[in-house]
Parts: C-alpha cells; sequence; structure tokens
C-alpha cells in the first residue's frame, strides 16, 4: 500500500498511531528512513516479508525504507487517510527494473509501475557526465549496472540536455561525448569468436609444404612486413589503358610544319560546314534552330565564351541555365564548334561535353551529329563504357562523366582540350561535384581552357559563387503551358476512390496475404516518407471538394507508388483525352517491371494494337533505350515507364501526358552505421517541375501528380548531392591515383562538403583492402586498382583472379556485380523461378557461383543458336546477361593494358573449374563485407560488424535454408530498408577467411588471433596460429611481387600454392563459436589503453570487458 502523507511530521505519526491501532506488532514493524522530493511523501505498507531495506522510487516522491509484516488478515492496510488515493499509483517496483544490488520484490500494488529515476542515482550520474565533459582524453562513460538501465529514460533526457549522446545496447548503456552507432560490436557479450580446428594429418601435410617452399626461398628476396599488399610504391610505372582512354590524336604544336597541317585542316573542315549550311537540307536545319530559344541567346554565349581571355579563374568559366526545351545541351556545343570552325581554328578546336549518362551521350551526339549532316563519329562523336563512336576528324565529344575523369588519369591537364562542358550540373551526382573541384584546380595551370556549366534549373547562383562570380546567363525555355492535376484534383476527374486495399502495389508475392499485412503495417507503421508529410497533409482543407474525395484522401497512403491508381489514370487517358504519348516516372527497376506486368495483364492497356507500352533504365541495352524516341504507329498510345532520368537527360518528343509518382528510389548513407540505405524518397519541388515540363513540349499538356498539393509543398527545394548520400571509396580512390593530396583535405574545397566521418570510413575501407598504406599513399595494389573501371573490392577480385589463373569465371562474377541481377522472379511464377536459381547454385552456399553456371550455360545455349530458349526455361534476362558478356571483354582488354595479362586466355584459367580457389577469391575481393553464421535449431543468425543482426535478401540461394554448412559469408553489398539485409553472398570457411581476408595478428594469448583490429577473435592450437600467420605471410608476399612484376610467372611457387589450395580445399569447418571468451587481464588493459588513445571519430572495436 501506497500513501502520500502531507508532511513527514504526517507520516511519522501515522506510523505511531497504527503502532498501537492495529494489531500489527510494534516490534515487527518500524519506519527506516524517510526522504523527501519536492515536498512529496510516500509511505508504503505490505504483508510481504522484506530480507532487508529495500528502496520505493519514483521521481518527485518520498521514497521510504521499511521493514516488517502487515496483518494476516489483509495485504494492504485500509490507513484513515483523506487525501486522494490516485497516490496508489505508486510505489510498485517491477523485477526487471531493478539493480543488481536490490531485492527483486514487487510490493502490493498492481498499478502502473514506476520509470523514474531515482534521486541518488540521478545526482550520481549528474557528476560523472560533468566529469566527462570535462575530461579531455574521456569519450564515454560505460556501465552495466542494472539500476542505470532501469533508470536509462530519465538519464538520457538528462545527457540530452546537457549536449551528450546515450544509447543502451542490451544491458550495457553508453553515455558519449560524440553520437553512437546503433551496434557496438565491442559491448556485445554474444559477439561471435572462432574456435578453429583443423584435422591433424592436414595441418602436418600443409606445413610441410610450406616449410619445404620456405626453405627453397633465395635468400637475397628481400623480407616483405604482414601487410604487403598495402605497400606503397610510388616510383615506378605502370602501363594504363591508353588504347581506351585515347587522347586526342590533334594538339597545338610549335613546329611549323604542324601548324600547316592544322591550317590546312581547319580550311579543309570550314569547306565542309559551308557547304551543308547552304545546301537544301542544311537551310531546313538550320530554320529549325533558329526556332528554338538558345538561339536568341547565341551571340551573347559566343561573346561571353571568347571575350572572357584574362588570366582570372572565374573569367575562365561561364554559367547557363536553361529551362527544359531550350535547346542548351544540342545547341551550346555547335555553336562554340562552328564558331571556332569559321574562325578558322577547327583543327585545334577540341571540345568535351559530358553527361550523366550514357543514354544522353548517345542520343545527344546523334542528334547533333544529322543537325551538322553528318554521319556520328564524324566531327561529332560520343564515349561510353562499352562503346563509343569517335574518329581522327572528332572536335566535339560527348561522353560520360566518368570517361572524362578516366582521361584526367592520363593527362592531368587536358593537353589539347580547348573546351569542357558539363552538362545537368544541377542534379548534383557524386562525379559531376568532384569534376568541379578537379577543374576548379585546373584553370590557373590552363588559362586558354574554358569551362561551360550548364544546368536546367535556376540555382545557377551557387555555381556561380563556386568559381568566385563567374558570369551566368539564363536561357528562358518555350513549353505549352501544362497543366497540373494534384491527387485531389486527379480524384475529382477520374472518379476514383482510395481505400486502405487499392493503394497496395503488386510486386508478384502472394496478393492476397501482402494486401492484408500491408494494409495493418499501415495502421502500425508510419514511414519517413509518411512522416515527411503527414502535418501538413492532415491540415489541408479540402472544403471545396466532394466528400467522395474527401473520403478518399483521408485514407491516401503515402508510402504506395500506387499502381492501381496509375492503372486508372491511364485508362482515363486512353478513353477521354487526346492524341499524344504518356510518360510515367516510377522509382526504379523493380516498380517499371512489375507495373509493366500488371498493365500487359489490363484489357485495354496490355492490348498492342492500341497501346506501345516501353520502358526506360539506365540499365537497359542502347538498342532497347532508343526505342522510346520512335513514333509509333497511327491509333497505337505509347506509354514509356521511366526512372528519373527521364526529367532531364533525355527528351521524348511526343510526351503529352506525364504520370509522376512523386517519389525516386535513392542511396543514402549512414556514416555513423556505415551502411547505405535503399529507400524510396520524395522528389524535390524543382524535380517536379522538370517531370511536369517534359508535357509542354509539342503542343499544351497534362500532368498528373498522385500526391496532394499539400504534400508538394512540404517537398525540398533541390536534391540532396550525391556526394553526401553514398559512400566514398571509389572517389577517394580516384583523388589518390591523380595525385590530389590528402583526401579529406581536397573534398574540404567541394561545392558542398561530405562530412568527416564518411571520408574516414572510405579510408578505412581502402587501409583494410590494401589500396592505401597508413599514411594514406596509394599502394601498388591500389595503383591497379585505380585503372579499372569498377568499384575497389571488385577491382581487387579481378586482379586476385588473374594472379591465381582463374581469370574467366572471376571475370564473369565481377561482371554480374557491375550490372543488374539476370536472375528473373516473375510475380505468378516466383517458386519455379527460385527453384531454377536453386539449382544453378548445386547446394554451395555461393550466389556468385550460381551466377558463373548460368552465364556458362547461357555460352554454350548461345552456341547452339538456342540463348533465349535457355534463358526463357531458367528466368534469366538475355539482356543482362549480353551486358555481362561485354563487361567481360572489356575487362580483359584493361588487364591485358595493365600488363597483369600478357600470355593466352587458357594460361590464365588453369584453375578455373577448382570452385574452392574461386571461393577463396571472391573472399579477398568482398572483404571485410562478411558476417558470422551462426546455425541454432531452427533458424540461422547472421551478424556484422557494424550492424548486429542481419537478414539475407530472399532471392539469395542462401535465404530460407535450414542450415548454411560454412561459419562466415561474404556479401556484395548491405542495404538498410527497414532491417538490413545482404546481398550476393557466398559461404567461406575458417581457412579461406584467415588466408583471403584482412591482417590477421597475435592476439593475447597462444594461439590466438585477430582481425579487423580486434573484431574478429580466432583461438586454435599454438602450432595451427604459427602456420597461418607464417602462410598469411608468404601469400602475400608472393602477391606483391606479381604486383611489382606482372610478368612473375607464379606457378614457380608451387609448394605454396600447393599448401593454400589445400587447406581452402580441405578444411571442413570443425571449429565452432564460443561467446563472452576471456583474455589475459594483462591483454585486457593494453587493448582497452590502445582504444582509447585511438578513439576519436573512430568507433572501438576492441571488446571491453567490465
Amino acid at each position: 500500500m501506497s500513501l502520500r502523507p502531507s508532511s513527514t511530521k504526517t507520516a511519522k505519526s501515522l506510523h505511531s498511531h497504527y503502532k498501537t491501532k492495529t494489531t500489527l506488532k510494534p516490534s515487527l514493524f518500524f519506519l527506516s528512513s524517510l526522504v523527501s522530493i519536492r515536498n512529496h511523501q510516500t509511505l508504503s505498507f505490505t504483508n510481504q516479508p522484506l530480507p532487508r531495506p529495500l528502496r520505493f522510487r519514483h521521481h518527485g516522491i518520498l521514497s521510504v525504507k521499511c521493514f516488517g509484516v502487515a496483518d494476516s488478515h489483509s495485504k494492504k492496510l485500509a490507513l484513515p487517510y483523506t487525501r486522494s488515493m490516485q497516490s496508489f499509483n505508486y510505489g510498485r517496483f517491477a523485477y526487471r527494473d531493478v539493480s543488481s544490488d536490490e531485492s527483486d520484490y514487487e510490493l502490493g500494488s498492481s498499478q502502473k509501475e514506476m520509470t523514474g529515476s531515482t534521486l541518488d542515482n540521478a545526482d550520481d550520474w549528474k557528476w560523472k557526465l560533468t566529469k566527462l565533459l570535462q575530461s579531455k582524453d574521456q569519450q564515454e562513460v560505460v556501465s552495466r549496472e542494472r539500476k542505470d538501465r532501469r533508470d536509462f529514460e530519465h538519464l538520457s533526457a538528462m545527457a540530452t540536455r546537457m549536449g551528450l549522446h546515450s544509447r543502451q545496447y542490451s544491458r550495457i548503456v553508453v553515455f558519449s561525448k560524440v553520437p553512437l552507432p546503433n551496434y557496438r560490436p565491442d559491448l556485445d557479450d554474444k559477439r561471435p569468436q572462432r574456435e578453429v580446428i583443423l584435422p591433424f594429418g592436414l595441418q602436418r601435410e600443409v606445413d610441410a609444404h610450406l616449410k619445404s617452399y620456405v626453405s627453397k626461398k633465395p635468400t637475397s628476396r628481400g623480407f616483405f612486413p604482414p601487410n604487403s599488399l598495402s605497400r606503397s610504391n610510388n616510383g615506378g610505372s605502370m602501363e594504363t589503358g591508353e588504347r581506351i582512354y585515347a587522347r586526342p590524336e590533334l594538339s597545338v604544336q610549335n613546329s611549323v610544319s604542324m601548324e600547316r597541317i592544322l591550317s590546312r585542316k581547319s580550311l579543309q573542315l570550314r569547306n565542309q560546314q559551308e557547304e551543308w549550311q547552304e545546301s537544301p537540307e542544311g537551310q531546313k536545319m538550320i530554320e529549325f534552330r533558329r526556332s528554338l530559344p538558345a538561339y536568341k541567346e547565341k551571340d551573347l554565349l559566343l561573346k561571353a565564351i571568347s571575350e572572357n581571355q584574362q588570366i582570372d579563374a572565374c573569367l575562365q568559366v561561364i554559367v547557363v541555365s536553361g529551362e527544359t526545351g531550350c535547346g542548351k545541351t544540342t545547341q551550346l556545343p555547335q555553336y562554340i564548334l562552328e564558331y571556332e570552325i569559321e574562325a578558322a581554328r577547327g583543327a585545334a578546336c577540341s571540345i568535351i561535353c559530358t553527361q550523366p549518362r550514357r543514354i544522353s551521350a548517345m542520343s545527344v551526339s546523334e542528334r547533333v551529329a544529322a543537325e551538322r549532316g553528318e554521319k556520328l563519329g564524324e566531327s561529332v562523336g560520343y564515349k561510353v563504357r562499352l562503346e563509343g563512336m569517335r574518329g581522327r576528324d572528332t572536335r566535339l565529344l560527348f561522353c560520360t562523366t566518368g570517361i572524362l575523369l578516366r582521361r584526367l588519369l592520363l593527362d592531368r591537364d587536358l593537353k589539347g582540350v580547348t573546351h569542357v562542358i558539363v552538362d545537368e550540373i544541377h542534379e548534383r551526382g557524386m562525379n559531376e561535384d568532384f569534376l568541379l573541384i578537379v577543374l576548379r584546380d585546373l584553370l590557373p595551370r590552363r588559362p586558354e581552357l574554358r569551362l561551360i556549366l550548364m544546368s536546367a534549373t535556376l540555382n545557377a547562383d551557387l555555381f556561380s559563387s563556386y568559381f568566385g562570380g563567374a558570369p551566368a546567363i539564363h536561357i528562358p525555355g518555350f513549353t505549352y503551358p501544362v497543366r497540373a492535376h494534384f491527387l485531389e484534383n486527379l480524384l475529382e476527374i477520374t472518379e476514383y476512390r482510395l481505400t486502405p486495399y487499392n493503394q497496395i502495389d503488386d510486386y508478384g508475392q502472394e496478393k492476397t496475404w501482402k494486401m492484408q499485412k500491408q494494409a495493418q503495417a499501415f495502421k502500425k507503421r508510419k514511414s519517413q516518407i509518411a512522416s515527411s508529410v503527414e502535418d501538413v497533409v492532415e491540415v489541408a482543407d479540402y472544403k471545396g471538394y466532394s466528400s467522395r474525395t474527401r473520403e478518399s484522401l483521408s485514407c491516401w497512403n503515402p508510402d504506395s507508388i500506387g499502381f492501381n491508381l496509375i492503372e486508372h489514370v491511364l485508362c482515363h487517358i486512353i478513353k477521354k483525352e487526346r492524341p499524344g504519348a504518356v510518360l510515367v516516372f516510377m522509382t526504379g527497376w523493380d516498380d517499371i517491371n512489375s507495373l509493366k506486368d500488371q498493365l500487359q495483364a489490363h484489357p485495354i492497356l496490355g492490348d498492342p494494337r492500341r497501346v506501345l507500352l516501353l520502358a526506360c533504365h539506365g540499365s537497359m541495352a542502347s538498342s532497347e533505350q532508343r526505342l522510346i524516341f520512335d513514333k509509333p504507329e497511327d491509333g497505337v498510345r505509347k506509354i514509356v515507364l521511366a526512372t528519373n532520368m527521364a526529367e532531364t537527360s533525355i527528351t521524348i518528343n511526343d510526351v503529352v501526358f506525364v504520370v509522376d509518382c512523386g517519389k525516386a528510389k535513392e542511396t543514402s548513407y549512414d556514416a555513423l552505421n556505415n551502411t547505405p540505405c535503399l529507400l524510396p524518397s520524395w522528389i524535390s519541388k524543382a524535380a517536379a517541375r522538370q517531370r511536369r515540363g517534359r508535357a509542354g513540349r509539342v503542343q499544351p499538356g497534362e500532368c498528373y501528380h498522385l500526391y496532394p498539393r499539400s504534400a508538394y509543398d512540404a517537398f525540398a527545394d533541390y536534391q540532396l548531392p550525391e556526394l553526401l548520400r553514398t559512400p566514398l571509396q571509389s572517389l577517394c580512390l580516384q583523388i589518390k591515383s591523380l595525385q590530389l593530396g590528402s583526401i579529406s583535405e581536397f573534398l574540404s574545397r567541394a561545392l558542398q562538403p561530405p562530412e568527416p566521418l564518411s571520408v574516414q570510413n572510405a579510408v578505412d575501407y581502402l587501409k583494410v583492402i590494401g589500396a592505401l598504406d597508413e599514411h594514406e599513399n596509394l599502394t601498388v595494389l591500389g595503383r591497379h586498382l585505380s585503372v579499372l573501371p569498377v568499384e575497389p573490392k571488385l577491382g581487387k577480385m579481378l586482379i586476385l583472379g588473374t594472379i591465381f589463373n582463374c581469370l574467366d569465371p572471376i571475370m564473369t562474377v565481377v561482371a554480374g556485380l557491375s550490372v543488374r541481377d539476370p536472375f528473373l522472379i516473375p510475380f505468378d511464377k516466383k517458386d519455379l523461378a527460385e527453384s531454377a536459381k536453386a539449382q544453378f547454385s548445386a547446394r554451395d552456399c555461393s550466389d556468385h557461383l550460381a551466377l558463373v553456371r548460368a552465364y556458362n550455360g547461357w555460352k554454350d545455349a548461345e552456341r547452339q543458336q538456342s540463348g533465349h530458349e535457355y534463358c526463357w526455361k531458367n528466368f534469366l534476362s538475355a539482356q543482362t546477361l549480353k551486358a555481362i558478356d561485354s563487361l567481360r571483354k572489356q575487362f580483359f582488354s584493361l588487364l591485358k593494358d595493365t600488363g597483369l595479362v600478357d600470355k593466352p586466355s587458357e594460361n590464365c584459367n588453369s584453375r578455373s573449374i577448382d570452385e574452392h580457389l574461386m571461393r577463396a577469391v571472391i573472399c579477398a575481393g568482398l572483404f571485410p563485407g562478411l558476417c558470422s553464421v551462426v546455425n541454432k535449431e531452427k533458424s540461422i543468425t547472421l551478424k556484422t560488424m557494424e550492424d548486429g543482426q542481419v537478414l539475407l535478401y530472399s532471392n539469395s540461394v542462401n535465404a530460407g535454408v535450414p542450415k548454411i554448412p560454412y561459419p562466415w559469408l561474404v556479401f556484395n553489398e548491405k542495404v538498410k530498408v527497414n532491417s538490413v539485409f545482404l546481398r550476393d553472398s557466398t559461404g567461406v570457411s575458417d581457412s579461406v577467411l584467415l588466408l583471403f581476408g584482412g591482417n590477421i595478428e597475435r592476439g593475447g594469448l597462444d594461439g590466438h588471433l585477430k582481425m579487423l583490429g580486434g573484431y574478429l577473435d580466432f583461438f586454435m592450437k599454438p602450432t595451427l596460429g604459427d602456420m597461418y600467420l607464417s602462410l598469411k605471410r608468404e601469400l602475400e608476399e608472393l602477391i606483391q611481387n606479381k604486383l611489382l612484376d606482372p610478368k612473375l610467372d607464379i606457378q614457380f611457387h608451387n609448394e605454396l600454392l600447393m599448401a593454400i589450395r589445400l587447406l581452402v580445399s580441405e578444411d571442413q569447418c570443425e571449429g565452432r563459436f564460443v561467446f563472452g571468451r576471456q583474455l589475459p587481464a594483462s591483454s585486457k588493459k593494453a587493448e582497452k589503453a590502445k582504444n582509447v588513445a585511438g578513439q576519436g571519430m573512430k568507433r572501438p572495436l576492441i571488446r571491453q570487458n567490465n
């Protein structure tokens, strides 16, 4: 029983009263103490035996410690007390809340338990946190006390008021000066630690090969430190892909003969241009070009470019903004080229115009060549990855931004280039922002170089100020008026009714079950995309609309793309609107495919006599992408399903109607937890205007926004730059390969610099894989990786596949990870598709090896002219397999250019059927993408270093299996949706991880090895630990020597290779996981000291046992 007397005196008198007036024996009941808080007191009695003083607690309430038993006839004492009996809400004590030094007993009330903090604990923590703030060395305070977990909510609020961060990790609470991640492996008592066991016979055989190899090594050979892969090599040279990324054939020379050649060539170009312009076809084209808004600004643009000759970086730059359809992308590069040719400088002119996407570079170059009356590859050409069209006379080259960055690897000063045009800078892609930093630093070295920045939005001032006040020119666009229909208007026009169930997007799962689940989830959970607009939508005024519309809006689901609503809108357009193509903006390839399947099943929308249904996505083949520009037959309406690439990068001239879902699937990056997040998000207002403008190119248009006007008002003005929302590993490697100095210092000069933790994560990653040394210098491996146009981890996989003579399958793996998954999962044949993929896996727990077998089968079928039948039977994408095939050819050519492949293809593949070796090379490339596998009776637990427990994507061959017979999975990527999911995984053994994973070093015990700074602990027999260390050292030395001398034949190191092959093929994973294994005290202190010294922005990886 709990009472709240008006004063301490009242409490004492009540106690005295009941000593005499009740049957309770005075000797068995007494007050031990009274504590007053905020002038409120609580007095509690119980007949339950209490072994020792018990502290009752509640914030702002008196706590009374007492011993005693009450009357056996009643568990609660009825006191003659006149105050409100709401005091019975206090005095409850839950077992899970008490600290380890308190009695685990609950007293009399069944009311809601108290959640506040005891005064003593709060004061104690206020002192601790104050000391933490005052300390220069201490970064955090960690507690395992139960009472601190009990009081965490109150203590966390106190820490927040003091400017500190707090988080609870299971039974541990942490207060820190810096933000805390979601998971701390050093505080996880159940973090897996591996006990490694090898059969004695296998260990003895491997050891014999190793000793034989070491005894035969030349004594003159240099010794490499344990991390030999990351040894710097700033001297020497290495062949690069100059044949693929060739420099311009012509450049300005001082010799008289070269001047004559250039003069003669310039006159030839001028004559050709004049001849075309005077022809009837040329006159018609000139008349059309003059009708474009850009023509009105032609003289102003050329004057600004030609007159800014001062050696002032800001006057070498022109910022051009122009609305969609004004002609800036096709006309401005032509104006410059025509001007230079007319001035007899055409031969010396070299213009590079970058585009953010392949399809843009190809389609724009084709259009410009046609406007000049030429074939593509003459004066106008293009270059994108895998293909290009350019010739000796090409003076205007359209290329992707990545192509220009690779050109800078070979020519830091862009010698011979006269003009650089960076288009679509408003998209703020990572490569574009990076290129702007490089070009801004280049301009003082190249005063004659002209830089033109083009944007489709009016935020030109941002770029102008970045270049010191560069002049800005705006080209007013001409588009026909476009009428915008937001959701409330759309519902009125189409008479469509929204319900919780018709907003469920069908992605091919069991539809009824999924509808129920998603509807329930929508009621219970509010996603980030919903919470960002819910407030403004709730207060919006819809009084002018019908009750039917208002009812629909009340159950609108912001998370839904709206497949059924899109279907209804398209039917409305076909039945009631005038002719014209329809452009539907979707979030990504999955949405496009799913919606396309749904529309094709519709009696009207799926009728090819009435509708031409096309898709547009960056991963599609060029030939398929070009179909969207063709006009359909009379009576057929073209519907294009596209991603945000159709906002500005391409123009489909016959579009009259736009359907805008209002979302785009973008990768964001959680630097604190080192995890990418792939979630649909609302587009910006600028993007919504761009989408709307696509409907007014040829006549007045209509745009159907599938969201309310109030939601649009809540959108951000502009999109967040990619540099701030993606991992930076590839970018950091490019910075070092271009010799641009300190990575962090260079990126600090960006238009909007990324946060330091993102940069540090990327640098740490490059050090772990051996691309950078401890001083951030590019290593030999890093130099090779920098010339390969793939992610660093995939480049490393290619290089090791070459060294270990299993190149062919590894090229397939890398190409497959560089494009879209070739395995298709049709919504109506999901089980059959998953069974087909499982057959390729052969139960070897590897998505990557399943891909290799699927590709090899397709190649065999292609030779027999049955490739399409093979793909149809096995649910494979022929388009994706063709892209993989093309990438493989490019990879082989690049590796030849680097000198790593200088022998016949069959010699590079002498071990291509050794799947154990392939598994080891895959591990070397994907590390540190690693998770532990703990098989339980009815489930499998997967844990990564940054996230703790994770899940597998459902389309993985490792998902849904009852047991994975490997202790580790290496994976290509992880993505946080709601939980963290791993994609494309392969099982590996302890031996594969120890030899082909990261650095290993001795721990605090005999036979104790550590990896990843102590996150991974391996325990084994001391002799086995010594063998792994020696073998790892010899292996890395061999790889280092091969990288330094690509002509080195590693087959002369057969004893070492034999030992490695034995381990990776014969390790049967007989070890086990152990948890919470204790290290010697001296070792713990040393590791803890090392952590404290190395803290800062990094999270500690060494496990601390407090």
